[in-house]
Parts: C-alpha cells; structure tokens; sequence
C-alpha cells in the first residue's frame, strides 16, 4: 500500500510540470485528447488480454461520468488555467484545497463524518503547503493571468472532488479494469468535444512535446489514474483526497531540479509539515503518546 501511495503522489504532481512544459508546443485540450487516445488503447488492450468483465450497462454513465469528472474536467481545468497563464504553483496551492471540500462534501453525501484527527491532519496539510507556495505568491502579481485562468483553476478543483466522491459509489465494486475503460472514454468523449468546440490545433513537433505525451499518457493516465481509484476505494474519499497535499511540495522540488528554481528553508519546513498531516489522515488512530494521560 505504502509504495503504491508513493508512486501516485509523484506521478500527479507531474502533472503541473507537463502542463507547463507543453504551453510553447501544443493546444491544452488537443493535448489531452491525443493523451486520451494513447490511454484508450492501453486501458483497452489491458482489459482485453486479462479477459476483464463487463459492466452492466446501467452502470455505464456512471463511469462515463467519473471519468468526464476525474480526469476530463478537472485535468482540461488545470490545463486551461496554467495555459492561461497561472503559474503551476498557484494551481497546486488551489488544487490543495480539495481535500477540504472533499470531507465537507462527504458527510452528506457519502456518510464520512471526519474525526477530529482527519481534521487535524488536513489542516495539518493545508499549512505545510501554504508554507511551501508563500515565498512564490510575492512574485506572481508581475505574472499575466486572468480572472478566467483562476476560474478554471477553482472548476478543476471542484470537478476532481466530485470524481473522487462518485468512485465511492456503487461503481466503486466494478472491476477495476473494465471501469478504467469507460471512464477514459468519457474523458475522451469530453477532451475530443471541447477541442472541436475550441477549435485548437497548435501542435509543433518537438522532443519536449512528445516526451511529456507518452508521459502523461502512459504514466499519468495509464498508471496514476488506476492508482488513485484503487486508492479511493480502500480508503475513505477524505483520506485519499489528503495525499493531495504533497503535491505543491513535488511540484515545488521538481521545479527546482528541472528549473532551477531554489527551495528555501521554509519550504522545506513546509514540506515536512505537509507530509506528517497526510501521515495523521491515514493513520487509524493517534498514536498512543499522544492519547496517553499523565
């Protein structure tokens, strides 16, 4: 479990990263549905060779609309918003707050009454991530991103909490494989749409561009996609949305081995701060120094 959870969280924080990295060189949502494309023969193949069960087709659209939620929506609003100039690192700090409405919107919905450690945890988390974007939130009002950009930022948010919500469901005891299927169909039904709507085109061949493709499709969707609904479905929808927490800290390293940009020593505190609130949402219980009376 520990390594899964390892993998996952560092191939979504590669998210932000691609997203920059192929502004100069492709459409974001053209981008995303050749993604898509590449992911639809994968998930495919796989359910193919493994001989996977089918899904009853009245459990269909909700898989069609898990997938337009989880990775459509909220992946093309990432995309829109950073291509629309917001830098990455806002886009996590805003990306961050998901595990907020996650747990508010789980109560009702889903029965998920956070305890007090949860709570503690996610604030816990929040902390440690504002610690590691403050030092870069002076600098951003020389940047040139609209109100629209921040929209799409906030859509994306919204759309990933519902997703992970709705993988909590009844669809959450199909197989994985055959889920992955149509999920990814919804996500190219949406990508596919909203390119023609758009009207994008801009592809310009390049190493960046195709390496950050077969990235995201293989890697990303392939594998980091399945992670997560695995994730969600042996957890409570508030705890795994928590790992969504050490993103802005990855971002925030990854930047600096890819960019140069320097970590200060905030960030760093800030880093480990964001890492033991995801601990204490995952552990079961607090630890028993803690509970222990004197």
């Amino acid at each position: 479990m520990f390594i899964a959870v390892a993998l996952f969280v560092f191939i979504w924080s590669t998210g932000f990263t691609v997203g920059k990295i192929i502004v100069p060189y492709a459409d974001p949502t053209l981008f995303l549905f050749v993604r898509v494309s590449i992911a639809a023969v994968l998930f495919i193949g796989v359910a193919w060779l493994t001989r996977a069960p089918r899904l009853p087709w009245r459990e269909v659209p909700k898989h069609i609309l898990a997938g337009i939620l989880l990775q459509g929506l909220y992946l093309s609003g990432c995309y829109w918003a950073i291509g629309g100039g917001l830098p990455p690192s806002i886009m996590a700090l805003i990306g961050s707050t998901q595990p907020i409405l996650t747990a508010v919107l789980a109560i009702p919905l889903l029965g998920e009454l956070p305890t007090r450690r949860v709570w503690a945890g996610l604030a816990l988390g929040l902390t440690g991530v504002l610690l590691v974007i403050a030092p870069g939130l002076s600098g951003t009002l020389e940047q040139s991103y609209t109100w629209l950009a921040l929209f799409y930022a906030v859509l994306a948010m919204v759309s990933l909490t519902l997703g992970t919500l709705l993988q909590k469901t009844s669809i959450a005891k199909a197989d994985i494989r055959s889920s992955a299927v149509w999920q990814n169909l919804g996500t190219w039904l949406f990508t596919g749409s909203f390119t023609l709507m758009l009207g994008e085109s801009k592809w310009i061949m390049s190493t960046e561009l195709w390496a950050s493709l077969l990235w995201a499709a293989i890697v990303m969707t392939g594998v980091g996609t399945s992670l997560l609904v695995w994730i969600i479905r042996r957890g409570g929808a508030t705890k795994a949305s928590a790992l969504m927490f050490l993103s802005p800290p990855l971002v925030a390293i990854e930047s600096y081995l890819l960019f140069g940009d320097v970590l200060l020593n905030v960030q760093l505190l800030g880093f480990v701060i964001a890492v033991a609130g995801v601990l204490i949402c995952n552990m079961r219980t607090w630890p028993a120094w803690l509970t222990r009376k004197s």
